[in-house]
């Protein structure tokens, strides 16, 4: 297998990345050498953007404000954290933003850890559960992409809450895609109104890097035919696929040419 820090290199490059791949990986000790988290973060989320420029371990003490992300990370609660997230409830049933029917639905991990550790991924100290990726919505293509050919599936795309992202991932075995939610952009910086979140599974990190690699390849070919077939239709001609082929073709060669 690649080390982390050259599979982090090649999705950064490949889909032009801003922000580094994250790592999260789930404990049950913390891992060694890895320094706790200290600090207060005021949701779990928030883990996601401090992890760009430290590797640290949480537990669920540090979620404590955050009594969603306690919720879908399936942490041990406090009875205060309990309270928190009832509390919330109610103002978002009150609101209709989460109705009690809706609750259900929220992705939980089913498994319960003690211990969180975020890193960047190229700095991972655990093989990570899942790796998270804040792309745009172009960026997002090639990963759709990718997944459909591994999965036989798409990939969902997720509302509120954010953090719902990883026991989505974590429960399937399979990426997702989250919009957010206004939770999340809220505390945040690096959550703009053009990003989404791309969550992929560590255990497949691999596989999708490798087809991101020829789905990259592929669209630059593709979006070069379609832009010179655009340009051959808008001047009038009526050109068939293997005409416009056949066109592209002696352009590619040409510019070989003239590039050697």
């Amino acid at each position: 297998m690649e080390s982390y820090a050259a599979l982090s290199q090649e999705l950064t490059q490949l889909l032009h990345l801003e922000q580094p791949p994250i790592a999260i990986s789930f404990s049950d000790a913390p891992p060694a050498g890895v320094a706790l988290y200290d600090g207060q973060a005021p949701a779990g989320c928030r883990f996601w953007q401090d992890a760009a420029t430290s590797t640290f371990t949480t537990s669920a003490r540090d979620h404590e404000l955050c009594a969603i992300g306690v919720h879908t990370h399936n942490l041990q609660p406090s009875p205060a954290q309990q309270k928190d997230l009832m509390d919330a409830l109610k103002v978002f049933a009150d609101l209709g933003y989460v109705r009690p029917e809706d609750v259900p639905q929220i992705p939980v991990l089913k498994n319960q850890p003690q211990h969180v550790t975020y890193s960047r991924l190229a700095e991972a100290p655990l093989p990570p559960d899942l790796v998270i990726l804040f792309v745009r919505p172009d960026q997002t293509l090639i990963l759709t992409e990718a997944t459909q050919q591994l999965e036989n599936e798409n990939a969902p795309a997720m509302g509120r809450p954010a953090c719902a992202v990883v026991a989505q991932v974590m429960n399937t075995g399979r990426p997702a895609m989250s919009l957010g939610c206004c939770g999340a952009r809220a505390y945040l910086d690096n959550f703009a109104d053009t990003t989404a979140i791309f969550a992929i599974p560590g255990s497949k990190l691999e596989s999708y890097v490798e087809r991101i690699r020829v789905l990259t390849n592929a669209n630059t070919v593709l979006s070069q035919f379609h832009q010179m077939r655009r340009r051959d239709v808008a001047a009038g001609n009526r050109p068939s696929i293997q005409e416009s082929l056949t066109a592209f073709a002696a352009s590619q060669s040409r510019a070989g040419q003239l590039g050697t």
